[in-house]
Order: structure tokens, then sequence, then C-alpha cells
């Protein structure tokens, strides 16, 4: 018997390192591995080239960055610059509207207080998210609203504000506590109070009556706490936008998860009743939405009742935005395949707990560019407001040109309001972008 032959095989290549010879790789592989590619290159840097000098010569180089009026911008540039004393004057306007400034700080600490309502939600060893989640979505628009809206509080609202103050409050203190000592809040109140070995009933009892004690607290809080009303029709700019989108966006996910269950129900009454809202939506523009709500809805309202015009265009915002997220979800539903649904079954799960705890999730995470992109439509179609007589920020964009001292500016301050969509939305693109990743499992159809 021969022995056997000693092959010596090479070892593999190291992949390029992923500096500067990495870099010049995917270059030289993505733009200049052709001579149609070497074409289509020159020729996009060239017309790159083109657009953004032409636009850096009329936006920075050109442009006037003091004057009293349009007219002396024209003077000085004619029309070869832009004019930004103009935007630089209504920029207030544009971010909060005709809002009193000496009140736009209930604004900014009502977006500092959202902000550090959600970070717990992107901190490590924070236990609680669902909840947080759940009581931002839930609970924080209570307090927003008094902050922007302010005025006389009944008892009930007093309460609903004591509530999210509260609310706001165990929040801080759960993302403290859990990120220091690895408990929740609830257990680390009974372990000062002595109770973390008591039964389980004389727990609740703790608990509660903690929960009660911290609630009057609130409620006497809220009760000496008086802010100026501010009505809605001084509501405007990029705040008015954020509240109705970020209101349409925070509604709608839930609301077309439901509408998605519902349609797939085997009810026939719920099936037939989330298909029709569905179509209905579905088929007609938001424009036209926006108008019934606004002319027609006084209508079938009782005489002397009246609901806010921003009422009006929220709820109708939110409406539209559902119908289309739940063909969203409904697809994402319709791609998992029937053996997740069995295995769920096989487990002995039932109905609901199979669907938020295995199918909904994966049905999400597949469709998360189509929800973002969902949102930013959204974002982007807050600016058919303008159309029912609200100021949002493409409204009020169109007002600078209506000064009388900057009579016929337009595309300066049209301009800025695009700046600032391409900001929000290129940052909504990239977070979704970051949770593909992160939730990325490795599988692949």
């Amino acid at each position: 018997m021969s022995e056997p032959e000693l092959v010596f095989r090479p070892k593999p290549a190291r992949p390029a390192p992923a500096g500067t010879l990495g870099v010049i790789g995917w270059v030289r592989h993505n733009l200049f591995s052709s001579p149609a590619n070497v074409l289509l290159t020159v020729l996009g840097a060239y017309a790159a080239y083109v657009v953004v000098s032409a636009v850096l010569d009329w936006a920075v180089f050109n442009a006037v960055w003091e004057a009293d009026s349009r007219r002396e911008c024209l003077d000085m540039v004619g029309r070869s610059g832009a004019c930004w004393p103009g935007v630089a004057a209504w920029f207030w306007n544009l971010i909060y509207g005709l809002y009193p400034k000496d009140e736009v700080w209930r604004i900014n600490l009502g977006f500092l207080v959202l902000v550090a309502w959600v970070v717990p939600l992107w901190l490590e060893r924070v236990r609680s998210k669902v909840a947080i989640g759940l009581s931002a979505v839930l609970v924080y628009p209570f307090l927003a609203s008094y902050f922007f809206l302010g005025g006389e509080k009944g008892l009930i609202w007093s309460l609903l504000i004591a509530f999210s103050l509260l609310t706001f409050v165990w929040v801080l203190a759960t993302s403290v506590v859990e990120r220091r000592t690895g408990r929740t809040l609830a257990e680390t109140l009974l372990a000062r109070v002595g109770a973390a070995d008591a039964d389980p009933a004389h727990q609740r009892r703790v608990l509660l009556w903690s929960a009660l004690a911290a609630l009057v607290v609130a409620y006497a809080v809220v009760w000496l706490w008086r802010l100026p009303e501010t009505p809605t029709n001084d509501w405007g700019g990029l705040f008015l936008t954020l509240v109705i989108s970020g209101i349409g966006i925070t509604f709608s996910l839930p609301a077309g998860v439901l509408l998605a269950l519902g349609r797939r129900c085997d009810l026939p009454v719920i099936s037939v009743f989330c298909t029709v809202f569905i179509e209905l939506f579905r088929s007609v523009p938001l424009i036209t939405i926006l108008f019934m709500f606004t002319t027609m809805l006084p209508l079938f309202l009782p005489v002397g009742v009246e609901v806010d015009l921003l009422v009006r265009a929220i709820v109708a915002v939110c409406l539209f935005a559902s119908a289309y997220m739940a063909e969203i979800v409904r697809g994402g539903l319709q791609a998992i395949p029937r053996g997740q649904y069995e295995a769920a079954a096989a487990m002995g799960l039932g109905y609901w707990r199979s669907t938020a705890l295995i199918i909904m999730p994966q049905a999400l995470k597949i469709m998360i560019p189509t929800i973002v992109g969902q949102f930013i439509g959204l974002f982007k179609d807050t600016t058919l407001v303008s159309i029912i007589g609200l100021f949002d920020l493409l409204n009020m964009a169109r007002a600078v040109g209506e000064d009388t001292r900057w009579l016929g500016l337009f595309i300066e301050p049209f301009f800025f309001v695009t700046l600032l969509y391409f900001v929000f939305c290129f940052a909504m693109s990239q977070y979704s972008i970051s949770l593909e990743r992160k939730l990325d499992t490795g599988h692949r159809r």
C-alpha cells in the first residue's frame, strides 16, 4: 500500500484591510471597472461639481448676510446671490410660528422632556424598556399638551397631567436604578422599606399606597402650576409640523397593526369593517380627507359643539396614515412562512401570544424599510395642512415673501425649509438602516 501523497495548499489570501487599500479597491471596482463606468463616473462628477458650485456661489459666496430689506439685497448683488437677512428676521417664526416669544421655553422644555423620556430606550441594562416606550406613547401627550396649550385645568385634566408628570419621574428613577443596581424600581423600593421578603399581597399594598401618595404630591404640584393659554391659532412653523407628524406617526403604527390583524380576522364583522376602513382611506387623497374633516365634520356635530381646526387636521392625518400602515403590516404578516404559525401552535401558544411573541416581531422587522418610508412620507405630507389655513413650516416660509420688508423673497425661505426637511428625513432614514443592522439575525431568504 503506497503512502498518501502530501499536498501543500497555499493559505487563502487575506482580505484587503479596511484602510487606504480597501478604499482604493472599492473605488476601482465600483467606479472605474470598465470604460462605461469610467465615462459615467466622470460625467456624474462633473454634473455634481456644476450643481454644487452653483449652489455654493448663490447661497454662500455671493450671498447678502446683512440688510434691512429685500430691496437693499437686490441693490447689492441683484439676483445672483441669496438674501439671508429675511430668513434670519423670520427664523423664530419659521421654527415656532406665532407662538409668543416669551413662552417659547415651554415648547423647548416639552421636547426636552420627550428626549429625556425616550433616552432610556437606548441605554443598556434598562429592563423596563417596553413599559417606558408605552408610557411615552400613551402618557407623554397629556403632559406635552399642557406645556404647549396651557390654560385652565379641570379636575380630570389635572389628574391626567399629574399622572403623566409622575410617570415621567418614574421613567427617570427606573432608568437610574436599573442601570446602577440591575433591579427594578419596585424591588428597590420594597427593599428600602423592609418588605422585600413579605408576602406578595403586602408588597402590592406597599406599592399601591406609595403610588397613591406620589400621585397626591404630583396633583398638588399641578394644581399650583399655572401656564397662560396659547391658542392653536398661534402654533406654526417647524413646531406645528413636528406636532402633527409626531402624533400621526405615533398613532398610525399601533392602529395599523390592529387594522391589519382585524382584516385577517376570521370574524366577518371585524374583517369587513377593517377592510372597508382601509380601502376607503387608501382610495382618497389626503387633501380630500383634510377638506372633509375641516368643512363637513362640524355639520355632523351637535349645535354649539366646535372642534379645533388643528384637532381635525390631526385626526384626518392619523386615520389616513393608519390605513396605509395597515397594508404595510399586512404585507409583513403574509411574508412570514406558514411554518412559524405551526411552530407557535406546536409550542401551545394561543393566537394572541403567538402573534405578539413570534409572528408580529418578525413581520415588523421585515417591514422596517417600508414602515420608515411611510413615516418619512407622512412627515412630508403634513405640508398639505397649509391648504386648510394652518401655518406649518411650508406656509410660514411662504409668509416670509409676503412681508412688506421682504416682499417677493420666496427662494431663500423655501431653500431653508428644504434643508430642514432633508435633515429630519435623512436622520429617520439612517436610524432605519442602523435598526435593520441591529435586528439582523443573519437569515437570508
